[in-house]
């Protein structure tokens, strides 16, 4: 069994989100990570992806984030759920003043992801949209 309360797991930090992963790789068999994030009002979006063999799952806890899949964009609130299946293009992000919450489950497993982005994103300056696209694809994620 695993158990972590609010504000418990391992915490990661990139592009001004905070995530905070509930499910690693390591605890599921790499069959699912799970992280609640908080992304800041007007954060950066991830540049637009697919992931080769990633399905992507969201769920709205607080606010409201934009997402843009398969050529819709819409806003989501809180209650709201968005499976990405793997080769969907997508991206998403809080374009509002308000901080967003959202959980967000990766199958497989995807932490290892946020750990090498949020090393690139240590620097004071951000990471040229090369590096960070050049770093999902070594994550099986294509830019679209």
């Amino acid at each position: 069994m695993l158990l972590w309360e609010s504000g418990e797991g391992v915490r990661r930090e990139a592009r001004g989100s905070e995530m905070w992963f509930k499910a690693t790789a390591s605890n599921t068999q790499g069959r699912f990570s799970l992280m609640e994030r908080t992304l800041p009002p007007g954060g950066r979006m991830p540049p637009a992806h697919r992931h080769v063999g990633n399905d992507e799952a969201y769920f709205v806890l607080d606010g409201i984030v934009e997402f843009r899949v398969a050529g819709e964009v819409f806003a989501a609130s809180s209650g709201t759920f968005v499976l990405v299946s793997a080769g969907e293009a997508h991206t998403f992000g809080n374009t509002t003043e308000a901080p967003a919450r959202l959980l967000v489950l990766h199958a497989p497993a995807l932490d290892g992801y946020f750990g090498d982005l949020e090393r690139l994103w240590a620097s004071p300056a951000p990471p040229e949209p090369e590096t960070e696209r050049a770093l999902m694809r070594r994550h099986g994620m294509e830019p679209a």
